[in-house]
């Protein structure tokens, strides 16, 4: 049977300037400033919408010092995505940039990996450094969508539809999970932040908010794995991003069509 084939979106909501140390372990002093964007995703087809993460909110970007462009739900209301109707969305990890909103999906199920929760909640969040880029409420709300039944654990690699599964990566967090999606293009990996910069894992130089370096090493092979080539590999915060792929219509250059070829 043939797979289906799916449009894929990157919609950016928020941006931040950044210094090289931040954005890599082994960084060059002598690099100027660079700029990290912040995204959602949106995966279109089989007459349904799935969303991936959620962003945070202008409360959460004022307290963190991030530059707020819009809202991520308003952000998918440009596409033509109603927020409320969404049944499914993918959390890549549950970090601050990635899992804010909840409550502005209220149809929707919410898929994790087991690891992530586990990881959220448990002994690790007692160091300083591990739990800075969580937000303790929507760590909170994800454990009340527990409660209610609205989230689908996942453990390790997990077919969720045809032509569309998660893969657990870990490295930057333990549970953190791509996705990869089939496309006319072929299959691109939504990477989030298993890396950050496509320069990071074309260095092998780690984003240096990292739980183990070990696995994300090794995040790196298996993401040139599941995607047809580095071009199909989609970084979670690369400004790049949204000069290599083309615009979802001219005049929104805040909008791009992963699935489509450059």
């Amino acid at each position: 049977m043939e797979l289906p084939r799916y449009e894929v979106y990157a919609l950016r909501y928020a941006t931040v300037a950044r210094k090289p140390q931040e954005n890599f372990i082994a960084a060059d002093p002598h690099e100027g400033p660079a700029t990290m964007d912040y995204f959602v995703w949106a995966i279109l087809g089989q007459g349904e919408t799935i969303v991936v993460d959620t962003g945070f909110t202008a409360a959460a970007a004022e307290r963190r010092g991030r530059q707020f462009l819009r809202c991520p739900v308003q952000a998918l209301g440009t596409l033509g995505v109603d927020a409320q109707a969404v049944r499914d969305v993918i959390i890549t990890h549950l970090h601050y940039d990635h899992a804010g909103n909840l409550d502005k999906f209220p149809a929707a199920r919410f898929h994790l990996q087991e690891a992530e929760v586990a990881f959220a909640t448990g002994p690790c969040m007692c160091e300083p450094f591990l739990r800075h880029a969580y937000d303790v409420e929507d760590v909170v709300q994800m454990v009340r969508h527990v409660y209610a039944g609205r989230v689908a654990f996942h453990r390790g690699d997990v077919e969720l539809r045809p032509g569309i599964s998660l893969h657990r990566i870990g490295g930057h967090t333990d549970g953190l999970q791509v996705v990869r999606v089939h496309t006319e293009r072929g299959w691109v990996v939504l990477a989030s932040d298993a890396t950050h910069y496509a320069e990071n894992f074309k260095r092998r130089s780690p984003f240096p908010i990292v739980y183990h370096v070990g696995d994300m090493l090794r995040g790196y092979d298996r993401l040139r794995m599941l995607a047809d080539s580095d071009a199909h590999i989609v970084p979670g915060h690369d400004p790049m991003v949204l000069r290599n792929y083309p615009a979802w219509r001219p005049g929104n250059a805040e909008i791009v069509a992963l699935h489509a070829p450059g």
